[in-house]
């Protein structure tokens, strides 16, 4: 997945809010969002080649996502999508901080920036061969491969890098431009409500002008997800293509939550 962008704390109901788009390789099989597990309960899709997930809640209330980062050196040897799995079994977005730290320090894993939040925390993880973590502030905040245009206090404080390979320096300038852009769109308008947050944002996920949805031969957007977290229940959109051109459907409510 390389866009995600989370309103945290911007909604009094719903403390974390997410609109998200999955992009990569066309041929990788991977399964819907479902729900599995009891303790806690999980509803997350499934990427059936390596195991693990990109995104995802729990009936705690704690949301993990995460992107790939563009780094160069790095020994691959667990999948950063069983991170978030391990991630996603915690019960509030601190103990799955500590497990992220714990695990990066077990484990050899390619770039990523990975986000956690519940309703009380929240956490940008950067690993490039060094762990960066940042704990967020009330605001709109937008991740991509390049890093992260991060809101709060009514700013926004960029943390891109430029990646050694030439070949994607021009990509991650592009990347930062398209991360701002996204952000500003989807600053919260006054007395909006999260699920009219949700709705733009599915809006700019589809929107080419943003450069979030892309097509490419063999490479492209394989899915999107718009994720609700309230203080009674929680709601899961999911697009399985393209959102420019897919619909959304309803993964299924989950009442009385412990958001």
């Amino acid at each position: 997945m390389c866009t995600l962008a989370l309103a945290w704390q911007m909604f009094p109901d719903d403390p974390v809010v997410v609109a998200a788009n999955r992009d990569e390789q066309r041929d990788r099989p991977s399964e819907p969002p479902h729900r599995s597990g009891t303790d806690p309960e999980i509803v997350a899709p499934r990427d059936t080649r390596a195991g693990g997930t990109w995104i995802g809640y729990n009936d705690a209330g704690l949301f993990v996502g995460v992107t790939n980062r563009w780094v160069d050196g790095l020994r691959s040897g667990r999948s950063r999508g069983l991170l978030v799995d391990d991630a996603l079994h915690e019960s509030d977005a601190r103990s799955a901080a500590r497990l992220v730290e714990q695990s990066v320090a077990d484990h050899d894993y390619a770039g990523f920036n990975l986000v956690v939040a519940d309703r009380t925390a929240a956490y940008l993880f950067e690993w490039d061969g060094r762990l960066g973590a940042s704990q967020l502030d009330p605001g709109v905040h937008v991740v991509v491969n390049s890093g992260a245009a991060l809101g709060g206090g009514g700013a926004v404080v960029d943390a891109f890098f430029a990646p050694d390979d030439p070949a994607l320096a021009d990509r991650a300038t592009e990347q930062a431009a398209n991360a701002r852009a996204v952000r500003a769109a989807l600053t919260p308008e006054p007395g909006e409500s999260a699920d009219s947050w949700l709705d733009r944002g599915a809006n700019v996920v589809a929107d080419h002008d943003y450069g979030v949805c892309i097509h490419e031969d063999d490479f492209g957007t394989r899915s999107s997800s718009l994720i609700r977290l309230g203080r009674k229940d929680a709601e899961y959109r999911f697009a399985a293509g393209p959102p420019c051109e897919t619909a959304y459907e309803s993964v299924g409510d989950t009442d009385e939550s412990q958001v």
